[in-house]
């Protein structure tokens, strides 16, 4: 069978969706040489708070002419990291893995970026670590609209601006989290986390097991 790549953009803490596309594919590729798109995911993702689902989002500074993801710099006038820490804690700080993995994330959340993409790329490669997915992330060296057959484009299949759409590839699994009766699915990966800590991978496979019967 001829091995299939993954094609997508360096989202922010990115949703469940985001990692069960990575299992689906041989390869893992990371677009880094498209232009920076506001109101995205590239600088946004969702967590389940006490009163509501909570849009975090990392502040960039706008110039007068179109940037490229690997151009795009965080705005640190603002003080949006410890800002997110403390949203993050307060929304998975009594959850029953939160105490193992805080540490790991605090270190990233305390250290300066200035460009968004290494942000991105250090919280993909953290989560991918504790999800135990050991698939390398490969970047693309060009800007391509059309890829060959073998490639899965599925650059801005995931659109903050079109979030209410339905996900005809896969049916979540729920699992318990920390606030609400209704269970919210696909959310910041950093909820399945905290929520399921080592059993995370376990509920990503019952996902595609699902999606694929």
């Amino acid at each position: 069978m001829e091995k299939t790549s993954l094609l997508i953009e360096a989202h922010y803490l990115p949703c469940v969706e985001y990692f069960c596309n990575i299992l689906l594919h041989d390869d893992y590729i990371v677009e880094v040489e498209e232009n920076y798109q506001k109101q995205s995911y590239r600088n946004r993702c969702k967590i389940l708070t006490a009163n509501k689902i909570d849009v975090l989002t990392v502040p960039i500074v706008h110039g007068q002419h179109k940037l490229t993801i690997k151009e795009a710099k965080i705005e640190n006038m603002q003080n949006w990291q410890k800002t997110h820490w403390r949203t993050i804690q307060s929304a998975y700080g009594n959850s029953p893995f939160f105490e193992y993995y805080a540490d790991s994330f605090g270190v990233i959340f305390n250290k300066s970026y200035i460009y968004l993409l290494d942000l991105n790329l250090d919280l993909l490669t953290l989560c991918l670590n504790l999800l135990k997915i050991s698939k390398e992330i490969k970047l693309t060296n060009t800007y391509t609209k059309t890829h060959d057959i073998v490639v899965n484009d599925l650059r801005n299949v995931t659109n903050a601006k079109n979030d209410n759409r339905p996900y005809p590839n896969f049916v979540f699994e729920e699992y318990i989290q920390v606030f609400g009766s209704k269970f919210a699915p696909n959310l910041s990966i950093i909820d399945l986390i905290c929520c399921e800590g080592p059993n995370s991978s376990n509920i990503l496979a019952t996902i595609l097991k699902k999606s694929r019967s």
